[in-house]
């Protein structure tokens, strides 16, 4: 895949950018010419990602999980470059359980990171990306189209982002701005090295969503972030892209 659209310019704010998929696309919108605002928990880990962008990167650490931290987040960026042209909802996190079993402190914290945050981010983020004709790219996952044995909480969550970024286009179908989504399919990622299964779990289940064609390559699936938050994708609004290799065509 080539480069994504330039953005020389222009200001992205990144969660989950202290590793994995976050810190990938933090490069690719850098590459692409970004100031970026990269945002974790992680504080070491968003050391080490600053330090492989340079001067163009700004650290905000910020547990997403905790819903006061969200809007203080958009407003770090905008007080540090002047304004926000792209918002990538990257961050996640993935619990596995058997369903009866999951603790109740799992659910809510999958449904804080993957779901709630980013509406808060979107929240805060539209008023200055209105002004900027700016972009919208929520990381949503497969598990957001098929069912998935033991991920019911992740399911419920990526299912309700892919849900959510359609209902946000069609608000703001007559504003300048685009909001999209984009389902990756099982990536070498610190959330897929999480995947394990549950205790007695039935491994033919999990079978069903191995991928024939192998894992979704990082750096693939960054660049193609940085492309929808790009005015090169400018035909891009409501859409909800599956880069599975094929996982979800049957």
């Amino acid at each position: 895949m080539g480069m994504p659209g330039d953005m020389t310019g222009k200001v992205a704010l990144v969660t989950g950018a202290a590793g994995g998929l976050g810190r990938a696309t933090a490069i690719a919108l850098a590459e692409a010419g970004a100031q970026v605002c990269i945002v974790d928990l992680n504080a070491d880990g968003l050391a080490e990602t600053a330090a492989t962008i340079g001067d163009g990167a700004f650290v905000h650490v910020a547990d997403l999980s905790r819903p006061e931290t969200c809007a203080p987040a958009v407003a770090a960026a905008v007080a540090r470059f002047g304004r926000l042209d792209a918002l990538c909802n990257v961050a996640g996190v993935l619990k596995l359980a058997n369903a009866h079993q999951m603790a109740l402190a799992d659910w809510n914290l999958v449904i804080a990171v993957n779901l709630t945050a980013p509406f808060l981010l979107c929240q805060a983020a539209i008023p200055h990306l209105l002004k900027t004709n700016g972009s919208i790219v929520n990381v949503s996952s497969l598990a957001a189209h098929i069912g998935e044995a033991y991920a019911a909480a992740y399911c419920a969550s990526k299912g309700g982002l892919s849900q959510m970024t359609k209902a946000l286009a069609m608000e703001y179908m007559m504003q300048p701005i685009r909001i999209n989504a984009i389902s990756p399919g099982g990536m070498a990622t610190p959330i897929g090295a999480s995947f394990v299964p549950p205790e007695g779990a039935d491994m033919a289940l999990l079978a069903r969503f191995r991928p024939m064609r192998g894992l979704v390559e990082v750096e693939d699936m960054a660049r193609m972030i940085a492309y929808l938050a790009s005015d090169a994708a400018s035909g891009f609004h409501g859409a909800d892209i599956q880069m599975d290799k094929g996982i979800t065509a049957g």
